[in-house]
């Protein structure tokens, strides 16, 4: 399976799980707090007005915003799937862009309405929710912008790794300067990162909408908010070869990175490696060195000068990668 495949089948997975968590989440939201509320919940304020002029039974107001909310998801899942594979990957950029703003902006605005009506007889006595809206919306241009940042870098990714020519030693024309890139995706790790995320996230919404307190909520977010970013950070890496040495990525957004200038670099092979064989998945320290292990099989490896030690990361193409250093290697000190 290539790795444009795991990608795409990694990212169809993790949407689909926030889909469904995020609907999920909006629709138990005020089920969750029943036994504290009015029996009709306040639901709609006028601009600038403090006091309620629209309200809805507990079931609507859980059922009708989930529903939104699936619509939404359901427009964009099928834009995006009508789109020709040349505009496909265009799309995608913006496709998690709205996915994440709107499950932002319909959760938050669920916890903001539960909030408000949250310990009142009746739902006159809700007032506007003003700071949770703000602190929502400000949520939901985050999330867009880090949608879009995430998926429009892969996307601009993709294709240079199979314009270089092949061979354990590539020849560098004179005059000419070549490059090889190549990036990789565990989806397994992306959707453990998703579960984590969710969790985290379900924690914040219910700290927001009042339903517990604080300190219990903080210690369940804490721990998975870290996890699903420590995992997303090891879920994708990327790796580029040049005449400035080698730069490995790490995360969707490219960061952190290591490098290693290419003056430095002593040797460069492709070498076949397993979990079993470097201690696990992630970055692993063991006999071998260093490994970033994503996925069994093909792996770039490099032996840094004066280290003893080597780098090894699991990467399509790596083949060509090690050819391109060692023929920089050969042309610096040849």
């Amino acid at each position: 399976m290539s790795d444009g495949t795991r990608t795409r089948g990694g990212a169809r997975w993790s949407a689909g799980l926030w889909t469904v968590g995020t609907a999920g989440l909006i629709a138990a939201l005020p089920w969750a707090a029943h036994g504290r509320m009015p029996d009709r919940l306040a639901t709609h304020w006028g601009s600038g007005q403090d006091a309620p002029d629209g309200s809805m039974p507990l079931w609507a107001a859980s059922l009708f915003p989930a529903l939104i909310w699936l619509a939404l998801a359901a427009i964009v899942f099928v834009a995006q799937r009508r789109a020709g594979d040349p505009a496909r990957s265009a799309t995608r950029a913006w496709t998690a862009a709205v996915l994440l703003s709107g499950g932002v902006l319909l959760g938050g605005a669920q916890a903001s309405v539960v909030r408000a009506n949250l310990d009142h007889a009746d739902w006159h006595q809700a007032r506007q929710p003003t700071v949770w809206i703000v602190v929502t919306l400000a949520g939901a241009v985050v999330a867009g912008v880090v949608g879009w940042l995430v998926h429009s870098r892969g996307a601009a990714s993709v294709a240079p790794a199979t314009q270089e020519p092949s061979g354990p030693v590539l020849e560098i024309p004179r005059g000419q300067r070549l490059v090889w890139f190549s990036r990789i995706t565990n989806p397994w790790l992306h959707l453990v990162a998703a579960v984590a995320g969710l969790v985290a996230v379900a924690a914040l919404v219910a700290l927001v909408s009042g339903l517990a307190t604080a300190g219990p909520l903080w210690a369940l977010f804490a721990p998975f908010a870290c996890t699903s970013l420590a995992v997303a950070g090891c879920a994708t890496v990327q790796a580029r070869a040049s005449e400035r040495g080698l730069e490995v990525a790490f995360g969707p957004l490219g960061w952190p990175a290591r490098r290693w200038p290419a003056e430095d670099i002593e040797s460069a092979r492709a070498e076949n490696r397993t979990p079993a064989q470097v201690g696990g998945w992630g970055y692993r320290l063991s006999g071998l060195g260093t490994t970033v292990m994503l996925r069994s099989g093909e792996c770039l490896v490099i032996r840094p000068r004066g280290t003893g030690g080597e780098f090894a990361v699991s990467i399509d193409d790596a083949e060509r990668g090690a050819a391109l250093l060692n023929a920089l290697n050969t042309a610096r000190h040849g």
